[in-house]
């Protein structure tokens, strides 16, 4: 799955969808995403086959299961498996559940 196949895959939920970030202010409930880190695996010396590691960032106002289970169903639907964290963002006010998915 490309980048563009993950954003268009992504925008199935309903939320606004960005990589990276926005340019322009949207409320909650939207998503980002962002190649976090590769791990390639290699061969005779030579990257073998590209695997990036994508986060899927899902934003919300509160602790929000209907939307988490809209993301998870989209990425499962999809055959991609995910491994999460959570985290409370003070400085914005939002809640951020990380989707890490290997593409």
């Amino acid at each position: 799955m490309t980048l563009a196949e993950l954003k268009n895959t992504l925008e199935k939920t309903g939320f606004p969808v960005a990589y990276s970030h926005f340019t322009s202010k949207v409320k909650p409930p939207f998503i980002c995403f962002v190649v976090a880190y590769s791990t390639n695996f290699m061969a005779d010396n030579e990257v073998y086959q590209e695997i990036e590691n994508v986060q899927i960032e899902l934003y919300t106002i509160k602790k929000d299961p209907a939307a988490e289970r809209k993301v998870k169903e989209i990425l499962q639907s999809n055959g991609l498996p995910y491994e999460t964290t959570e985290i409370f963002i003070d400085s914005e006010k939002l809640f951020q559940k990380i989707f890490e998915v290997s593409m």
